[in-house]
């Protein structure tokens, strides 16, 4: 190879070297790449994809309610074939539900909260509600012989899963902040106590006397529960074979 040659590959390489500075300097604009900027724009889609699918949610509720109701009108049931069809609606769950009710309130500590006399400093994770906890909670509920829950303003059903994700609830596409209320249509005394024999909530309880986590719970009289009005269909599950 001669020199020129040499010379146009080495200028060649200098070029594409200066060419990765300039858009690796315009990238970061000449400030830290490393800001909070994109997560606050995650945020705000999360935001705007929660609010779009309660949306959605009200817009399925308004057509299930005109299904149903020419269903009614045109299916030439007999009387105990709906009478059998409403009771299979309220154990799913996609029907509304009244009765005496518990909820159940749980939140994060207050800010900068300290540790009780007594215990070690908290950790970031000892100060925040968590996945197990509003399982917990729920599942403590349904032991209790609970006709209906809802989770913030939605009804629970088979196929409901109570997910966190850092310190915020996604339930049925929707994002919920804390505090967190549950709500629980059934015999308040059974309710109250299968809340109190849960060793899960025992455990949490702990917490809310070590670090000032929220913890609420309110006996209600009348009270009722929307029916589920998202899909049910299984989108994931498969059968065993």
């Amino acid at each position: 190879m001669t020199g020129g040659p040499v010379r146009l590959l080495t200028a060649g390489v200098f070029a594409l070297a200066g060419l990765i500075f300039v858009t690796s300097f315009n990238t970061a604009k000449g400030t830290d790449i490393r800001t909070d900027a994109s997560l606050l724009k995650l945020s705000d889609l999360i935001e705007q994809r929660s609010s779009k699918n309660g949306e959605l949610e009200q817009s399925t509720a308004a057509v299930r309610g005109d299904v149903d109701a020419l269903a009614q009108r045109d299916d030439g049931s007999t009387k105990a074939e709906d009478v059998k069809l409403a009771a299979l609606e309220k154990a799913a769950g996609t029907s509304e539900i009244s009765g005496p009710a518990v909820s159940v309130t749980l939140n994060d500590a207050p800010p900068n909260a300290q540790a009780a006399p007594g215990y070690p400093a908290p950790q970031a994770n000892d100060l925040v509600i968590h996945q197990q906890d509003l399982q917990a909670v729920v599942n403590a509920l349904w032991q209790g012989g609970a006709r209906g829950i809802q989770v913030m303003d939605q009804r629970l059903i088979s196929t409901s899963a109570v997910r966190c994700v850092g310190n915020t609830l996604i339930l049925q596409g929707r994002v919920y902040s804390p505090p967190y209320k549950i709500t629980a249509v059934g015999d308040r005394g059974a309710l109250k106590k299968a809340l109190a024999a849960s060793p899960a909530i025992q455990n949490y309880q702990l917490y809310v006397k070590a670090y000032g986590l929220g913890w609420k719970v309110e006996e209600r009289g009348a009270v009722t529960l929307p029916g589920y009005s998202g899909t049910v269909d299984l989108h994931y599950a498969k059968p065993v074979r």
